[in-house]
């Protein structure tokens, strides 16, 4: 599949900010148009931006119902009230549950905690986790990550004395619930200045309000932060604002004191020890926590993560992964039998969408599977399999900036159910409608997609030279993370590289090891999966690379060296 290059334009002002920026820190022209390219114009911003402060956290009563949502938080702890934290089966939800929980018994003794069941309640709030509640003699809820949709079960809830405080990020319907509180940044009339927080954010903002009101030390809110940091980076939400301002003091506080939990989390995944980066938590931890809501309970995973015991935290958390070898296996084979499902299909090359079906898959790696696909076909795909009766449901992923929430909308009178975002999201509906489902998704993104969203696209930084990549630069590089969505890992682009000496395939010819020069300098790589143009490099020939910088450490020896995501041919 080609790849678009696309070098990010400055404008006129971003330019004469890049300038002023080389100048007074003392650094590169590249650099300078790095700062100036998120929207950094003095040094003073530049230093602000290396060096955030949680000082500058946005106060929590902004946003809409806090004020209620913390009357009546004070009102349950002071009162003795049964408080049920509820949340979602996946990280964001669980971390949230954890997150909330664990404040939370630091006030009061009279709480409990409730993750759905992935397969017998589905997505958001349930009506047996609503019966749970009042069974369990709860008078409050808390529900994060989940709930905003929530219209007839918070009548029910109502009906029979179940109070909500409800705490969710995504897109909201027509009606508001008519909870307690609604705390949603993307209520229409909610002023709160930053609109992406994770779910695990809202309940964050939530206990920083109560300690707030409290008079509490905020670093008792501040110790969760790497909780918060899981959620940010597993849910794919920007890495921009208070996102990033979060995740970068959860990762420094993660690194500096892990819980007994996220220790033992780690060392199943064999990184501790090493410094965790957003990759780590991205790919090593949250799929781990993941695994858990996907094979067999979410409830598992807020058991490790709240955890003291550092036995127990052990055990736990070798369950866990073995879930998550469990989730590989069906992972594996959900993706081969959707991929031949669409070999078979004679109009699969002509259509715009990838939606598939089988009552055979696992629920729990649908959404992984439709991840997949993208990769394969790059085009908005759904993957669905069998639920109870006669629904069906499944998981969505987008590609590039195309809005498959607003596609699936479209649809909406078709579904039973869904939610979500942008790029992610969650559907159900009856088995017969699903034909019409797919002609009418298929309609609206034909129509709707563009050119420049139906391949994927490398957004390159700046056109290098490799003299350009030394040690101060990536200093520089390492100063703007933690990287993610909106605040992506610098990507560069150097054109006209010949071999040095040493360009080669490994790993059984499917990986390149790059020695490249451009006549002047010459620099190590790597290029995952590029194994087969060994031999056109070898022979002299020049390629334009683009890349990362990062740092190779062997035998105690560190390098920089160039991750290539792309190579073309000249």
């Amino acid at each position: 599949m080609d790849i678009n290059w696309q070098i990010k334009t400055l404008t006129a002002e971003e330019q004469n900010a890049a300038i002023r920026l080389s100048t007074d820190l003392d650094i590169s022209p590249v650099a300078g148009r790095i700062l100036a390219g998120r929207g950094i114009r003095t040094a003073a911003e530049a230093r602000a931006y290396i060096r955030p402060s949680l000082e500058s956290l946005h106060d929590p009563f902004l946003m809409k119902d806090m004020g209620t949502a913390v009357d009546r938080l004070c009102r349950a702890i002071d009162t003795h009230e049964r408080i049920m934290v509820y949340g979602d089966y996946d990280v964001d939800g669980t971390t949230a549950v954890a997150l909330m929980y664990s404040f939370l018994r630091t006030q009061t003794d009279n709480l409990i905690y409730y993750i759905p069941d992935r397969y017998t309640e589905g997505y958001g709030i349930s009506t047996k986790g609503i019966d749970t509640a009042k069974e369990q003699g709860c008078s409050l809820v808390i529900a994060l990550d989940c709930g905003i949709k929530a219209v007839d079960k918070m009548e029910y809830a109502r009906s029979i004395g179940v109070d909500f405080i409800i705490c969710d990020h995504h897109t909201p319907g027509d009606t508001i619930p008519r909870a307690v509180a609604v705390l949603n940044m993307k209520r229409a009339d909610c002023l709160y200045p930053f609109k992406e927080l994770s779910g695990c954010g809202v309940g964050f903002k939530l206990a920083q309000a109560y300690a707030q009101r409290r008079g509490i030390a905020m670093q008792e809110v501040y110790r969760l932060l790497p909780l918060l940091a899981m959620s940010i980076a597993s849910d794919i939400v920007p890495v921009t604002g208070e996102n990033r301002l979060l995740a970068f003091y959860g990762l420094r506080a993660l690194n500096a004191s892990p819980s007994v939990g996220l220790q033992a989390i780690m060392r199943v995944a064999g990184i501790e020890g090493k410094t965790i980066t957003i990759s780590d938590l991205v790919y090593k931890i949250g799929p781990r926590i993941n695994a858990a809501g996907r094979i067999k309970s979410g409830a598992e995973a807020v058991r490790l993560l709240i955890s003291d015991d550092a036995d127990a935290a052990d055990q736990f958390a070798r369950e866990i992964d073995t879930y998550n070898q469990n989730r590989r296996d069906f992972d594996i084979r959900t993706t081969e039998e959707a991929l031949a499902q669409l070999e078979k299909d004679p109009m699969n090359t002509a259509k715009f969408t990838t939606v598939v079906y089988s009552p055979e898959w696992h629920k729990g790696v649908v959404g992984i599977a439709a991840s997949r696909l993208t990769e394969t076909y790059y085009r908005p795909t759904i993957v669905l399999t069998a639920g109870e009766d006669d629904i069906i449901s499944g998981s969505a992923r987008s590609v590039s900036d195309f809005d498959i929430y607003t596609a699936i909308d479209s649809c909406r009178d078709l579904l039973t159910n869904f939610g979500g975002h942008k790029f992610a999201a969650g559907l159900s509906m009856h088995k017969a409608d699903l034909p019409e489902f797919k002609r009418r998704f298929e309609e609206y993104v034909a129509s709707h997609i563009t050119p420049s969203q139906q391949a994927p696209t490398l957004e390159v930084e700046a056109e290098v030279e490799l003299r350009d990549m030394n040690w101060k630069m990536y200093k520089i590089l390492q100063c703007l993370e933690p990287f993610g969505p909106g605040n992506e890992r610098p990507l560069f682009l150097c054109r006209n590289l010949i071999n040095n000496r040493n360009t080669r395939a490994v790993s059984d010819g499917k990986h390149l090891h790059l020695d490249l020069t451009d006549r002047v300098v010459a620099m190590d790589g790597i290029a995952f999966g590029q194994g087969p143009k060994a031999e056109y490099i070898q022979n002299g020939n020049a390629v334009d690379v683009c890349f990362y910088l990062e740092e190779n450490s062997y035998h105690g020896r560190s390098t920089l060296q160039m991750n290539a995501q792309d190579i073309k041919l000249c």
